[in-house]
């Protein structure tokens, strides 16, 4: 729910043109899909904001929440921490391209919600499987975006901070857009659930496949 001290890449929305400022809202519908999908299906833990996963952890270890909560919060915290590393040795030591990386996060993605449409997760060790490939998507899409887009506490603190100061800064109509766009990812997969529960995990798939086609669009050589 902060931000990182240290990004790992400079922000790639953070220029004139408006499909990087798309990408990164979509990215956050993906991570409000994601971890309602993870709260509602697979059990009231999250798969990238880790640090409401911290609170639950300690409520667990004083006795509190609902019985099995402790190993889905460890299961989660490591699964987001290997997405990290993954993430960081994509972008640090092999260089891949933007593209490259969200297209594992799409393929995690996938393989979960192809997992939950079939009817495959059946037990609970099933659903600690399924949390793995979820939250190690999310670890990676938080390690390869500078531009925070599956936690938001930083984000909302400054952009209530600069209204409460009347000092707006240019782009923070697409700030507030991101925060916009989690909350609407976590409603269509709440309303997915109630209307075709088999395609829940798929909400997630859809803008997160959005970004990378994006990105590869964005870099495909001009003509002219």
């Amino acid at each position: 729910m902060s931000t990182p001290t240290h990004p790992s890449a400079p922000a790639r929305g953070a220029g004139p043109d408006p499909r990087g400022e798309w990408s990164l809202l979509l990215l956050s519908a993906a991570s409000g899909a994601a971890d309602a999908f993870v709260f509602i299906c697979v059990g009231q833990v999250f798969a990238g904001v880790m640090t409401g996963n911290l609170v639950l952890l300690g409520a667990a270890a004083a006795g509190g929440g609902e019985n099995g909560v402790a190993l889905r919060v460890i299961t989660s915290l490591v699964a987001y921490g290997i997405g990290v590393v993954c993430g960081a040795w994509m972008n640090g030591r092999l260089r891949w391209p933007l593209p490259v990386m969200l297209l594992t996060e799409v393929a995690l993605l996938t393989a979960g919600a192809v997992l939950w449409a079939l009817d495959l997760i059946a037990s609970d060790e099933d659903r600690l499987g399924l949390l793995v490939l979820i939250a190690v998507a999310m670890g990676i899409q938080g390690r390869i975006r500078a531009t925070p887009t599956n936690y938001f506490t930083g984000t909302l603190t400054a952009l209530v901070g600069r209204a409460a100061l009347r000092s707006w800064e240019k782009g923070d109509h697409w700030v507030a857009g991101r925060l916009i766009a989690v909350v609407a990812g976590a409603a269509g997969t709440a309303l997915t659930v109630r209307l075709w529960p088999n395609a829940a995990a798929a909400v997630a798939v859809l803008p997160a496949a959005g970004t990378l086609l994006i990105e590869i669009l964005r870099r495909r050589p001009s003509r002219g």
